[in-house]
């Protein structure tokens, strides 16, 4: 499916040139304006989390696509005319990745266990900035609270 991933001097990021219906390249580290709404980003942003926790456990297929779609934001016939498959076929599929990423998280929680620790360590960082300004002894406590947390969520 691709060409050839390289870096350019000159150019931030690599540069991934895919081969379909059209040529394109993408710089891969360059950010992109989308006219999309708030719910379509989250739902994008936890496509992307939920692939890079469980990705691996779907196959070579389904992850080449999804990729193409979820991560380098491909259009369907594009990602189908290079696959040799329907449009139909492509969005059937990336609905079922979905739902079979959905399930992995529904029975290992990774994703909500690494959102809740990504929240604690925000709020230990505030109480230690906090803490470096007032050297209020109450702060160390609830930080020594949070840890336990943290571990407590790494236990289950």
């Amino acid at each position: 499916m691709y060409e050839k991933i390289y870096h350019e001097p000159g150019v931030s990021g690599n540069l991934i040139i895919f081969k379909g219906c059209k040529e394109k390249i993408l710089d891969t580290l360059k950010k992109v304006l989308y006219d999309i709404t708030g719910d379509d980003m989250e739902k994008i942003a936890r496509q992307g989390l939920l692939y890079d926790f469980y990705g691996a456990l779907l196959t070579e297929h389904q992850r080449n696509i999804y990729e193409d779609v979820v991560l380098y934001d491909l259009s369907l016939s594009e990602i189908a005319q290079e696959h040799g498959i329907s449009r139909q076929g492509v969005h059937d599929l990336v609905k079922r990745c979905d739902k079979i990423l959905e399930g992995y998280e529904e029975k290992l929680h990774l994703v909500e266990k690494f959102e809740k620790t990504k929240g604690l360590a925000r709020e230990i960082r505030n109480l230690t900035a906090q803490f470096a300004e007032t050297k209020d002894m109450s702060l160390i406590h609830r930080i020594e609270e949070i840890s336990g947390e943290i571990i407590e969520l790494e236990a289950h």
